[in-house]
């Protein structure tokens, strides 16, 4: 056998032998990637159940809750309330969420239907706890905020709430009364978020008044 004969027969020799190797080594990090993954799977926490669908019933108790609610708010803003237009928007509230309140009611009973809350609905206890936080809070301009602020973030709750009940509604006389609601619930929204903003920037306004006349002579 030549040595040039002999070298390539160990040349291929090598690359054979490194190929395997190399096989092997790729089977290796396949196999670690693999188990790998799988145990990040196994440790990886299920996820969380959907909440079932809303059904008539329970939407008739989530509309008959919110607009007790926000009526009762209202009531409250007309007597504690110090700034006109808190107070005016508290009467507001009062009428108008009273009358939605009844048409809500009347349809029930017309559809002999028995609201039932969902089983996960917190709203009537996270309404009570505003409603005593509100009660206890002496009156004036951080009672008026705090109506307000609470207003804006409830009816923006709500609309959410009557855009998932338009869709879930399988009657066609609630899925029309939700459709009904919705303007004035946006109204309400719209008022709510122009007095916040009066309200905010009330503090600001003052506070430049008042270096305006400390600089007078």
């Amino acid at each position: 056998m030549s040595i040039r004969l002999a070298r390539g027969i160990a040349l291929v020799g090598a690359s054979v032998l490194w190929a395997a190797c190399a096989k092997n080594e790729a089977k290796s990090d396949s196999a670690a990637m693999a188990d790998s993954a799988a145990k990040a799977a196994a440790a990886a926490p299920a996820p969380a159940p959907a909440p079932p669908a809303l059904n008539d019933a329970n939407i008739a108790a989530l509309l008959d809750e919110a607009n007790a609610a926000d009526s009762a708010a209202g009531n409250l803003a007309s007597t504690k309330g110090t700034n006109a237009q808190v107070k005016e928007f508290g009467r507001q509230m009062m009428r108008d969420h009273h009358t939605l309140r009844k048409a809500g009611q009347d349809l029930a009973k017309k559809l002999n239907l028995t609201p039932t809350p969902p089983a996960n609905d917190s709203l009537p206890i996270g309404a009570q706890k505003m409603h005593d936080s509100l009660n206890a809070m002496a009156k004036g301009a951080a009672w008026d905020k705090a109506y307000i602020d609470n207003e804006v973030a409830v009816h923006q709750m709500v609309l959410s709430l009557l855009q998932t009940a338009q869709g879930a509604a399988q009657d066609t006389s609630l899925k029309a009364l939700i459709v009904k609601a919705t303007p004035n619930i946006q109204a309400h929204l719209a008022k709510a978020q122009d007095i916040q903003g009066k309200l905010s920037a009330a503090p600001a306004a003052g506070a430049a008044d008042s270096g305006k006349k400390k600089k007078s002579p």
